[in-house]
This record gives structure tokens, C-alpha cells and sequence, in this order.
């Protein structure tokens, strides 16, 4: 029996044995999966194939040294098939899109090396209805709402002091003096009202707190953000502009097709493999940083440009496309990674719920900075006369109408 039992889990299993509304669940160390050993998992799962999909939750022993949502939980059948394929996603996925956040906090958070592949499962039946988050900030309690399933329209996810029910603050209280630590809680609302707490993670040792000056600056058009308790923040930039990426792509293209010897794709895959290499460098340097869009989405007519115009050479348009599509990932990887996005207004960061507002969010919330679409010619031109460029650092100032002025130091 392994010992070493996961915070979320021994944390759940302590709420349920004090009384609390902690769905029945499950908790499946690695080494279950390494022998095959589904016996009570099977059991578990007999009881819950009427709603044919369970939640299968990331359990492993070193998951509470990370930010919240790091690792995954997925939504997946109720069979041992797939709890396994849940499982075998949660590695991959820790493997690939989130291996620069998890690089990143070892580097700057001194979180602990990890073998994912040591992740153990909670498994619980699927609670349909919306998540709520709760955590006491200062003297007061904050719930924040996000991910309704039960509406076709969804709202964006938005803190509050007053929750939709009272009873979460009573029940969040007891939560907490039960556990004995300052927690992050999080409930399932099912659909019929029912309150049921899927996740208690203990965040004692987390320190909640942000301030500076001015030259030249830039104003754009509106803000989104969840905390609106601070009204300027400073970050190193990178400056994206992949419209001139994919120019220089093209450029490249062209040169290869009018040369005389053969063909050789390698230096155009190695430009674009050295921007990869700048994206993690940078965010590997830099804790916490902004990206500022002159381009961020491909340019549709550029993108297929560069993906068709080698079509008479096949085979080499083949690897080109593959490195295209790669990019892409590798662009929305480091993306995710940014808390201060600068943008046209068609662009904001898609927000999950701890991402909105987990504990980690309170110190350093999401910003998207916007400028409107009509004027996107003009403030891009302005941020080029001043001179912004990757590295700089620039600050953001919230002025009384909520417009942020953009300054580079």
C-alpha cells in the first residue's frame, strides 16, 4: 500500500470522513497501473457506469508543489480503458504542452523535479453543473465562478464576495477550521443546486501581494482582467510579429526554388526550429512577462502561402508543412505561459479556472491589454516609432476610465 499518498487525495478522504459532501471517489497510485491491479477500481466503477462518464483527476505525490492546474483532469468513460487512456493523457500532456510551465516552475519556483510518469488518478463520478472556487483573501472570502456546463451562452469567469448561495460561506468556513490551514476550495454546483467539494489544496505558505512610474506611452482602448485591485504592473516584453516570420519564411522559399543545385529545406526547418529555441529561451528567463502582438495568429494568406508554395518539390513541402504546424503549437505553448497579453481586440487569453482565479492568480492575476481592431495600423506603427522590442521592459498604467497606457522603460 503506497504511503506516500497525494495531498488531494488525503485531503478529500479527510473532508469525507469529518462529514463533508465529497462525491465518492478513488485514489489509484502509479503503481496500480504498472501491474494492472484494477480490482477495486472495478468495484469503484460498477457503481457509477449508470452516467456512463466519471472525472478522472491527476493525483500525483509531488502535484501539491505546483501551481494549481498544471496537470490535468479529464472527463473519460467509466471502464478501466478509460481511466488508463485518462492517465496515459495527463503524461503526455505534462510531456509536451505543459513541460515549459512545469520547466518553469522549477527554475523560478523552486518546485521539485518530477517523474509524471509516477502520476497516480483520483477517480470520481462526473458532477454535472459549474465549478466554483473559494479561498479567504485577507479577512474576506472570494468565490470565483467559472465553466458552466449547464448554459449554451457562457459567461466569462468573475470573482465575487457574495456567492450565489450563502451556504458557501458557512460550509467554506468549516471547510478550513476542519482542515486546520488557509485552503483553496473547490465545489461542483450540480445542476439541481447540490454542493459538493471535489478538491481542498492547502496554500498557508502562499503570500498574496504589486507599483512604479511613467515617460512615453501609448494608450489603448480597454483591459480585461479578473482583480482590479492594481492599476499598474511591469513586465520584460516580447514583441510577437509573425507576419514578418512568415514573410522571411516565404522569402526563403522563394531563394530555394530558383536554386541551381539541389534543393536543400534544412536552413529554412532550422530558422524556424531557432524561433522555437527564442520562444522557451525567453520564457525560461523571465518568471513572469508580457507579450505584446504586432502578428500573433498566423496571417491566413501568408500561412498558406508558405504551406503551399513548395508543392511542385512534394517531399520537401511535406517537412515544411510538418514544421509550420509544429510552430504553431510550440507559439501557443508559450502563449499560455504569458500573464500579460497585448493585443487587438480578437485576441485574449482563454481563461480555465485556475488560471482565473486560483491562488496563484491573487499575486500576479491575467491582464489583456486590447487596442481596437480599426486601429491596429496605426498603434502598431506608434509602438514601432518608440522603439519597443523584445526584451524591454514596459509598464502598463490603468488609467480612471480603465483605458491602460502602455510605457517602455
Amino acid at each position: 500500500m503506497e504511503t506516500n499518498i497525494p495531498e488531494k487525495a488525503r485531503l478529500l478522504e479527510k473532508l469525507r470522513k469529518s462529514g463533508f459532501n465529497v462525491p465518492e471517489f478513488i485514489y489509484v497510485p502509479a503503481d496500480k497501473f504498472d501491474t494492472k491491479e484494477f480490482n477495486e477500481l472495478d468495484k469503484f466503477l460498477d457503481n457509477h457506469r449508470e452516467s456512463y462518464k466519471v472525472i478522472a483527476r491527476s493525483a500525483h505525490p509531488q502535484e501539491s508543489k505546483y501551481k494549481g492546474g498544471t496537470f490535468d483532469s479529464l472527463e473519460t468513460y467509466a471502464d478501466i480503458g478509460g481511466i488508463q487512456y485518462a492517465r496515459k493523457r495527463m503524461i503526455k500532456i505534462a510531456q509536451t504542452s505543459k513541460q515549459l510551465s512545469i520547466q518553469r516552475q522549477q527554475m523560478f519556483n523552486r518546485a521539485p523535479e518530477i517523474d509524471v510518469n509516477g502520476m497516480g488518478i483520483i477517480v470520481m463520478p462526473f458532477v454535472n453543473g459549474s465549478s466554483v472556487m473559494a479561498k479567504m483573501i485577507g479577512s474576506d472570502w472570494e468565490f470565483g465562478y467559472c465553466r458552466d456546463r449547464t448554459h449554451k451562452v457562457q459567461s466569462e469567469p468573475y470573482i465575487t464576495k457574495v456567492p450565489h448561495d450563502r451556504r458557501l460561506v458557512k460550509l467554506s468556513e468549516d471547510i478550513q477550521k476542519a482542515l486546520g490551514f488557509r485552503c483553496e476550495i473547490e465545489y461542483m454546483i450540480a445542476t439541481d443546486g447540490e454542493i459538493h467539494v471535489v478538491q481542498a489544496k492547502d496554500i498557508s505558505d502562499i503570500e498574496t501581494l504589486e507599483d512604479k512610474e511613467i515617460e512615453q506611452f501609448i494608450q489603448l482602448d480597454g483591459i480585461r482582467r479578473i482583480r482590479k485591485r492594481r492599476n499598474y504592473r511591469e513586465r520584460p516584453v516580447y514583441v510577437m510579429d509573425n507576419k514578418s516570420f512568415y514573410i522571411n519564411i516565404i522569402s526563403q522559399c522563394e531563394d530555394l526554388v530558383q536554386e541551381s543545385k539541389k534543393p536543400d529545406i534544412a536552413a529554412i526547418i532550422a530558422s524556424i526550429a531557432a524561433y522555437e529555441r527564442e520562444l522557451e529561451s525567453f520564457a525560461l528567463r523571465h518568471q513572469r512577462f508580457a507579450v505584446l502582438g504586432f502578428a500573433i495568429q498566423e496571417p491566413t494568406e501568408l500561412y498558406q502561402v508558405a504551406s503551399h508554395y513548395l508543392d511542385d518539390l512534394p517531399k520537401l513541402q511535406k517537412a515544411l508543412s510538418k514544421a509550420l504546424h509544429n510552430n504553431l503549437y510550440k507559439i501557443d505553448i508559450f502563449l499560455a505561459e504569458a500573464d500579460t497579453l497585448i493585443a487587438k481586440h480578437k485576441f485574449r487569453i482563454n481563461l480555465c479556472s485556475h488560471d482565473a482565479y486560483g491562488i496563484d492568480s491573487v499575486r500576479n492575476p491575467l491582464w489583456s491589454a486590447y487596442w481596437n481592431v480599426e486601429r491596429h495600423d496605426e498603434v502598431v506603427k506608434n509602438f514601432m516609432r518608440l522603439g519597443f522590442k523584445t526584451g524591454d521592459t514596459i509598464g502598463i498604467d490603468i488609467d480612471a476610465e480603465g483605458r491602460p497606457l502602455v510605457y517602455r522603460h
